[in-house]
């Protein structure tokens, strides 16, 4: 008898595979049905551990390397995110189910027919404490801080207008060139580390690409 394709099933390789470990991301992830954030609704397609188009040039990543980077995250009860290129807002999504009712999550996209792409597939789930807004010429949201930042694009080297608005004890997780990068904020000091081997598209602030 043939396995039945599902979110499920998805969920199950993630697990497997070492790549989805804490316990919020798990169920995050099980109760955020990725058929509900691509254009394409063709049997198992929505499950398939790759990159899918959603239009505009845009991608949603491949499943393992989302959990991958929201471990990296480490997302936490009450923790304010930043989302920075949140497309059809399946990242968006599950850092809201991750961080409880007080926390809350910020979803930045410059394409205005993803942000209501975004906008309605978080309404699928009534989900209260996400927010997605368009994209300014400045990378991120200036005078504000932040938790956890996540970056879904990859720039050309590291924003420094992200460190500022990072919270001490704060994570950021980004992709620069074609590594995935996780930056720590302690006691006012950065900490780096690089893991290599990744693919993304370019990040690009109104139509500009990163210098």
């Amino acid at each position: 008898m043939q396995e039945e394709i599902n979110n499920d099933y998805l969920v199950d390789y993630l697990i497997s595979n070492g790549a989805l470990q804490s316990e919020n991301l798990i169920k995050a992830f099980r109760k955020i049905d990725r058929k509900d954030f691509i254009l394409i609704e063709e049997e198992s397609v929505p499950y398939l551990d790759a990159p899918l188009q959603i239009g505009y040039g845009q991608t949603i990543s491949q499943p393992q390397v989302v959990a991958f980077m929201l471990e990296l995250l480490d997302l936490q009860d009450g923790n304010r995110v930043l989302d920075i290129g949140s497309g059809s807002a399946y990242t968006t999504a599950l850092i809201a189910s991750c961080i409880g009712r007080v926390g809350y999550v910020f979803g930045l996209e410059r394409i205005p027919a993803l942000i209501e792409f975004g906008k309605n597939n978080l309404r699928k789930y009534e989900i209260y404490n996400a927010f997605i807004s368009k994209a300014s010429f400045n990378l991120g949201i200036k005078h504000k801080k932040f938790d956890k930042i996540l970056v879904s694009a990859a720039a050309d080297s590291l924003p420094l207008e992200l460190l500022e608005q990072l919270e001490d004890d704060g994570k950021l997780v980004i992709p620069i060139k074609n590594s995935i990068f996780l930056i720590e904020k302690r006691d006012g000091q950065f900490f780096e580390k690089e893991f290599e081997g990744f693919s993304f598209v370019p990040l690009v602030v109104e139509n500009k690409e990163m210098l």
